[in-house]
């Protein structure tokens, strides 16, 4: 009776691998590409501009389609294309000459195999969790002291504030110094938790969403704050009133760091 018991706990514990295995056996089978120093940047720069372009497009429809500036923040502005093309000149210019070399070390110093096991979905979604909570910690630090030092705004973190109005693509327009040092929070919190490769690689996805949905520009009924109970999440309202303010709302994605150290203002009380 135990041993029967004892199997069915297994496979109900087993049910949630055996859900993402077959996604992790194709992935394995492109094993030499994911394991390559292109594979980081590809990535990177794929997931990051395919998640603009939409946002892209709606700017450009914006001026022509008068029912969507319900939905923008500021519904009066569209990033014209000399605000576009150095964004996305920049980012390209970036990935290419300082994080490609970087991955290329990463590249030579990471083991040559891939787990032949995917991981459960429960744990997948821990451990994206908790990257999310841990990045939001730790880039409220570093957000901070890049606004409360004038040092160290004026030197790296200024020219992301160059465009008052966000919009998508404003997203990583960002200093050598700030994409390194987050992609390093990032790459930290992946080790100390002991993520899976699959689960590193959907919460980068999940990480470049949420960034560029709050410089958007655009707050939605489906947008992830009207998704997250307790006012919990900030969303792009809450983001474009630091970029409005510069002294609030400090975290990137969630509010009870701001609400703990009173540093929160309300989108809704602009």
């Amino acid at each position: 009776m135990s041993h029967g018991n004892s199997s069915d706990v297994q496979v109900l514990c087993g049910s949630g691998q055996l859900f993402l295995q077959p996604l992790w056996d194709r992935l394995r089978t492109r094993e030499a590409f994911m394991h390559s120093p292109f594979f980081p940047v590809i990535f990177s720069i794929i997931t990051y501009v395919g998640f603009c372009l939409p946002f892209v497009v709606l700017d450009a429809l914006c001026p022509w389609v008068p029912a969507l500036r319900r939905y923008k923040i500021h519904p009066d502005f569209s990033p014209s294309a000399r605000q576009l093309l150095p964004c996305l000149g920049q980012t390209f210019y970036q990935h290419l000459v300082f994080v490609f070399p970087v991955t290329l070390l990463h590249w030579a110093r990471t083991p040559a195999t891939l787990p032949a096991h995917a991981p459960e979905v429960l744990e997948l979604a821990r451990h994206v969790v908790f990257c999310l909570l841990l990045f939001d910690a730790e880039f409220f630090v570093w957000h901070v002291l890049h606004h409360k030092v004038p040092w160290l705004y004026r030197t790296f973190h200024k020219v992301h504030h160059q465009h008052p109005s966000s919009f998508a693509l404003a997203t990583q327009y960002l200093s050598v110094w700030e994409l390194f040092s987050l992609g390093l929070i990032d790459m930290v919190n992946v080790e100390l938790l002991g993520c899976h490769p699959l689960t590193v690689q959907v919460f980068h996805v999940v990480n470049i969403w949420l960034s560029v949905e709050d410089h958007s520009g655009y707050d939605f009924p489906w947008s992830t704050h009207r998704l997250v109970p307790f006012q919990w999440y900030g969303g792009v309202a809450h983001h474009d009133l630091h970029h409005s303010r510069f002294n609030c709302n400090f975290a990137p994605y969630f509010t009870h760091w701001d609400r703990i150290l009173g540093t929160l203002q309300s989108a809704h009380a602009k």
